[in-house]
């Protein structure tokens, strides 16, 4: 299913259309308008940029990730051998 345009006035006596989701998420709000037609002619230029538009990215880089060699912990002692030692005997 389809999300659904809804034009709304605001608080400031403005015509708004936002954009809705299936299960009911706002997905998106406009600017204010002056009128319902100029509301109207915002969601057709939405609808026709939406599918083609360019991505920007604008927010900040993430933040690098430690290097494994660094994680990497001790190595662990080895046991002391046990060979040569005759039958019985502790090491």
């Amino acid at each position: 299913m389809a999300g659904v345009f809804e034009v709304f006035v605001d608080a400031d006596s403005q015509y708004r259309f936002r954009l809705m989701a299936p299960n009911g998420t706002v997905l998106a709000i406009s600017a204010p308008f002056e009128d319902k037609r100029a509301a109207a002619a915002g969601i057709a230029d939405v609808r026709e940029c939406a599918g083609t538009g360019l991505i920007t990215d604008l927010s900040p880089a993430a933040p690098k990730v430690q290097e494994a060699s660094a994680a990497v912990p001790a190595p662990v002692p080895a046991l002391p051998s046990r060979r040569g030692l005759p039958l019985g005997a502790a090491a």
